[in-house]
This record gives structure tokens, sequence and C-alpha cells, in this order.
């Protein structure tokens, strides 16, 4: 299958193109979201694709939204995409598309965190907390917190840094019964996803779920769930306490960045992104098969 880096739909107007998703109106209460074989790091997308991620992606979604569907509504219709596009646009929707209720989104990021990682573990070094809130002394990087913690995050706009802020902030942003369900909503998700994943052989160390109000004000789960884009994944074999442990997610990437030179002196993770190799490309887009593997065969 051709790698999509962009679409070209006629056929429906374009509301937006994300970093990884572009989202077209299908009448006023459904969209059509298509997942491009785009990748972004360090809130930068980069200049080639990944083959096939936007299927793998679509299909890792598709299978979590399903699995946990007696937890809470999701956005899913169950229309074919293939049906609402003219028939030289079908290629652009096979495999990467579903079409969803159009829902009025809350502009919080749900994250939840299971064990210490990435920009958690550094701020537990700096102040014992995660987000401001305290945790147990002694913790190593990588460790498995006693329970999982709810660390929302504001959205940003396209192209800015999204912003860890506190429960409190989530209240006062939109109220305390609603903040309330959706912590215990997220929390409750990362907990059967993550007792699933462990019998695949995968530690899901953090996640993030977005929510959307219906036209009734009933909370659904929308977006994308539990991806490689979306979460931490890390392999049982190889995950140890005090490491960085290898992951199914784009930390291959991150990781080449992170020592990508341009015009001699360290990429500073502002745009243009710097031309990926192959192999990293290749070794990527091989994490994400392997991990859809894994979780549904």
């Amino acid at each position: 299958m051709p790698a999509l880096y962009a679409t070209s739909i006629k056929s429906l107007p374009l509301l937006s193109k994300g970093k990884v998703r572009d989202v077209y109106a299908l009448g006023d209460d459904k969209l059509l979201m298509i997942t491009t074989d785009r990748l972004s790091a360090f809130d930068v997308v980069m200049g080639e694709p990944i083959p096939e991620k936007g299927v793998v992606l679509n299909q890792m979604a598709n299978f979590w939204f399903d699995k946990l569907a007696a937890v809470i509504p999701n956005h899913l219709t169950g229309i074919d995409p293939a049906t609402v596009v003219a028939a030289d646009e079908v290629d652009q929707v096979k495999g990467r598309a579903v079409v969803a209720k159009r829902l009025k989104p809350i502009m919080v990021e749900a994250v939840v965190r299971g064990y210490l990682a990435g920009s958690g573990w550094k701020d537990y070094k700096d102040t014992g907390k995660v987000c401001g809130i305290p945790l147990p002394e002694g913790l190593e990087n990588a460790q498995k917190l006693p329970e999982p913690i709810f660390t929302p995050a504001a959205k940003a706009e396209a192209g800015e840094h999204d912003e860890n802020i506190t429960f409190a902030k989530v209240v006062e942003l939109i109220g305390e019964t609603l903040a309330n369900q959706i912590r215990e909503v997220s929390i409750r998700l990362y907990k059967e996803a993550s007792e699933y994943a462990a019998t695949r052989g995968i530690i899901i160390a953090d996640t993030k779920f977005e929510f959307g109000l219906d036209d009734a004000g009933q909370l659904v789960l929308m977006d994308e769930i539990l991806t490689a884009d979306s979460s931490r994944f890390w392999p049982a074999e190889t995950y140890y306490v005090g490491s960085n442990p290898p992951s199914y997610d784009k930390q291959f990437v991150r990781d080449w960045l992170e020592t990508a030179m341009v015009n001699g002196k360290l990429w500073p993770k502002t745009a243009p992104a710097p031309q990926l190799p192959v192999e990293v490309i290749e070794k990527t887009a091989q994490k994400y098969r392997e991990a859809l593997t894994r979780l549904t065969q």
C-alpha cells in the first residue's frame, strides 16, 4: 500500500489538517477522519511519511474502541468510509478512516500514567511530584506507580506544546462533575487496557484520552485511543526498572532526533524537521506493525 502523506478529498469539505489526521465534514452531525502516514515528534511534523502507519493506528484504535465499548460510548458510527467519498477517493480512506459522530470537544487531554516515564520522570526528579501529585520517595525511572494517576493537560493550538495542568484547573475549566467523570473514566479505561495488554506481553506505561459531548450532553470517547501515537508501549520482556525501556511508539524517531544535526548544530526541535534516514523510517514502521500484531492476534 502506497504511503499517504496528505489527503486530497474533493467530495467533502475539509475541516482541519492535524499533525496526523485530516478531518472532513459529513453533513452537520458526522465527520470523516482519515489517519495519514504523517508522524509528529516534539510537536513538529516530519517531512517523510511512515508507510502504513495510518492504517496500523486506525486498526489499533478501532480494536480498543470495540474492546472498551462497555466502559463509555465512543464516536464511531459504523458507517463504511468508502461509501461517503467519490469512487476515485476510496484508496485514500481504505483501512485508515472512520466516520465519526460530530461532538463538542472538551479541551482537556486526559493523561493517565501507570509508570514513571518521560516528562513525568523529569518532573518527579525535580519536585518529587508529577503534575503536582505527590509520589513516594525513592522511585526510579520506569518504575510502576502504586496506582495510576490522572495528569491532565490543556490542549494547545496547532504547533504549540500541550500544557500540563492540575486537576483543580480542570475543575475550573469544565466544572467539578464533568472533571470527576473524565478522571474516573480515564483511569478505568487505562486499567482495563493495561490488564489486557499485559496478557499480550505489552506494558502500557501511559496514555491519553480525548472526550467530547454529544447533543444530549453525554460524555463520549473520541479521536484515537491507546495507539502507539497516544501511548507509551513497552515490551514486557525487555522492561526493567531504572532504564528507558525500548518502546513500540515513535520513541525510535525521537531518539534519532535528539542527536540529529542541522547546519552543524543539534536540531532545535522546531520546524522544519531534519530529513529522516530510510533506516529510521523502516524501523519505525516495523515497530508500529509489531505493536498491532502483538495486541490483536
